[in-house]
């Protein structure tokens, strides 16, 4: 009975383990349900807007239940207000600060949000973006899942200005009120409206072109002509990767929009969105 029991016993643990290792390797398949903030894409989940950044007080002690709301993707922007939490590069203002541009002093301070109806957080830089999402959970989407979660998103020609993608007002619009401008998946303002970060680096480039041929009708800009591995273009530092155009490029924003600049700029057109 004994020498059952202890048989018996080892299946259940060798099976635990089994279960465990699972659990923590790849998906075996395509995800079916993500947060209530961001949508399925293939194996990862894309947030559903363009990030706001929210510098919350008090992170790790009153606020936990709110960061921890954040983190599972439920926090609304009304959790935010209540906790005093305050959105930071709405104004066209870089306002990160003590949060530095090289990422630095980020952690339990700046939380990337993916909201309905706010401004998206811009003047930021990449190692500010990636800290957002890391505190938030999350990370960049690298350039093929960013691609996979664009699909189906129109490549504009002119802006009604009301529900085509923003790309020529001027000036960005509050997430997902551009109602056209959806991919399939679901996820808005992939196109136009702010420049992406993505979390892919690569050298410089020289010069910008556009597609064409069947890639994209409108030409798309396609910014990685010339690439120059020696970095003298850029003052010696690589370059990351961001896309979709802004709302000023016109015609050049669309799905294969593709655009580089240093990690350490920050611009009024250039924002980010995050992924699981």
């Amino acid at each position: 009975m004994r020498h059952i029991s202890n048989g018996i016993a080892t299946a259940v643990a060798v099976a635990l383990l089994a279960g465990a290792a699972g659990a923590s390797g790849p998906p075996s398949g395509p995800l079916t349900k993500c947060p209530a903030d961001a949508v399925v894409s293939g194996t990862v989940c894309i947030d559903k807007y363009e990030a706001s950044v929210w510098r919350v007080p008090n992170a790790t002690t009153p606020n936990k239940l709110l960061v921890d709301r954040i983190r599972r993707g439920r926090a609304t922007a009304a959790d935010l207000a209540v906790g005093g939490a305050t959105q930071l590069g709405a104004s066209v203002t870089d306002d990160y600060s003590p949060c530095a541009d090289s990422g630095q002093n980020c952690a339990n301070d700046i939380y990337a949000a993916s909201l309905p109806g706010v401004m998206p957080s811009a003047d930021i830089t990449w190692f500010q973006a990636q800290a957002a999402c890391t505190n938030a959970g999350k990370r960049l989407p690298s350039n093929a899942e960013w691609q996979a979660a664009v699909a189906g998103t129109p490549d504009p020609g002119p802006d009604d200005r009301m529900s085509d993608c923003n790309t020529r007002r001027g000036s960005a619009v509050a997430t997902g009120s551009r109602s056209a401008c959806v991919s399939s998946a679901g996820a808005f303002d992939m196109v136009g409206n702010v420049d992406e970060y993505v979390a892919d680096w690569v050298p410089p480039s020289t010069a910008c072109g556009s597609w064409t041929g069947g890639i994209s009708p409108t030409g798309d800009a396609q910014c990685l002509t010339g690439a120059d591995p020696t970095g003298t273009a850029a003052a010696g530092e690589p370059n990351v990767l961001m896309r979709g155009g802004n709302f000023n490029i016109g015609s050049f924003a669309g799905p294969v929009a593709v655009e580089t600049v240093r990690p350490s700029i920050s611009f009024d057109i250039i924002g980010f969105r995050c992924a699981r």
